[in-house]
């Protein structure tokens, strides 16, 4: 019966995103609702840029009417405690009201990043005022229980930073909506391992809704005027999504999961490519003297498409490699500490960057050599 309630909205979050989407790609023709070309964008034809309106009001309605029917009716025996998490729920709900407000505002008329900041902060506050902070580092840095005063604003940091995080990948067609579906679909999975029904719920309709927006970004250019991007709307209500159920498996609440020793690591596995990869960008940037918010062409996408990998094989190669990541940390931490598989994701992730700069080079240089010829 619990398979049954997670199967079932699942599948309606599908069929409803899946109907929203024609509707949504009429409207932004009719108005004229494009995302803006330049420099730094990688398409040179107008894409509407509102396919993730419709994310936030799909997992808001389909969680609430599910939770309600399930609590109410006892169709399925959830054994949980859900007094204990129930307010987590709700600031979610909040914050992702919040942030469609803000990111449709901007997604239409733009919005100074200021108080799309400001805006992130005070969403992210919103977890920790529930009571779904991080509490335990399992041992990372030879730190164990957080208290309060630390535990919290690292809450807020790291929310705030999976949202832009989440926001800054969004380059490549399918890319975010395909790393976002494989850490629903790796957290989920392992939500449910460990019997926590309604995290594992809130995960698969997020999956659900991002299935028919990844089939229209990808291969909607084959059709005419199929294609749609998700903005700023979709990536931040995603941001916070996917920051919610990495923090609610971090934490160490027998109400949410049993414990297991590498909690911390086995949550945000799913989101080393997107954090990793603003942390590698900013770095770069404050090396070179340029400011650290500048938009540039230098993520992780840009570097596998300078490398010869056409769109379609660089976004496959991300996402792949994201769940590399998730499975290589969900089986090390039964065997090394904590500390060990961090320094290990490190080492990887700098070796991949090595791989790809030589790569990178070598590409420069037949392009040079090409150049040559031909005088």
């Amino acid at each position: 019966m619990e398979l049954l309630v997670i199967v079932i909205p699942f599948i309606f979050a599908i069929l409803m995103n899946t109907a929203f989407i024609p509707f949504i790609l009429l409207v932004t023709y009719k108005k004229r609702l494009f995302d803006p070309i330049d420099a730094r964008k990688l398409h040179q034809r107008i894409i509407p840029r509102l396919g993730g309106v419709a994310f936030a009001p799909i997992q808001c309605i389909l969680m609430v009417i599910t939770m309600v029917l399930v609590f109410k009716t006892s169709f399925a025996p959830f054994e949980v405690q859900s007094w204990a998490f129930l307010s987590h729920f709700m600031m979610l709900i909040c914050g992702l009201v919040i942030l469609s407000i803000v990111g449709i505002g901007d997604d239409l008329i733009g919005v100074d990043y200021k108080w799309k900041f400001l805006t992130q902060v005070l969403v992210a506050s919103l977890l920790p005022l529930s009571g779904l902070w991080i509490n335990d580092l399992y041992g990372l840095g030879f730190i164990i229980k957080l208290s309060p005063w630390i535990g919290m604003p690292l809450t807020i940091f790291v929310i705030v930073l999976i949202i832009n995080a989440v926001n800054l990948i969004d380059g490549l067609d399918g890319l975010c909506s395909g790393l976002i579906g494989v850490s629903c679909l790796v957290l989920g999975s392992l939500f449910m391992f460990y019997g926590a029904w309604v995290h594992a719920l809130f995960a698969f309709i997020t999956l659900g809704v991002l299935i028919p927006f990844f089939y229209y970004n990808v291969f909607g250019t084959k059709k005419r005027r199929r294609q749609i991007f998700m903005g700023d709307t979709g990536s931040m209500t995603l941001g916070f999504s996917i920051a919610f159920l990495a923090i609610s498996f971090a934490m160490n609440n027998e109400y949410i999961k049993p414990f297991s020793e590498g909690a911390i690591v086995v949550a945000f596995s799913t989101l080393i490519i997107p954090v990793f990869d603003v942390a590698r960008v900013m770095y770069v940037r404050w090396r070179q003297g340029q400011p650290i918010f500048k938009p540039d062409r230098n993520h992780l996408h840009h570097k596998f498409l300078k490398a010869g990998m056409t769109h379609r094989t660089a976004m496959i190669a991300i996402i792949g490699l994201s769940l590399f990541f998730s499975i290589f940390n969900i089986v090390m931490v039964e065997y090394i500490s904590n500390n060990i598989v961090l320094v290990l994701d490190v080492f990887l992730w700098i070796g991949f960057h090595a791989i790809f700069n030589r790569l990178d080079r070598r590409n420069v240089i037949a392009k040079v050599q090409l150049y040559i010829n031909l005088l």
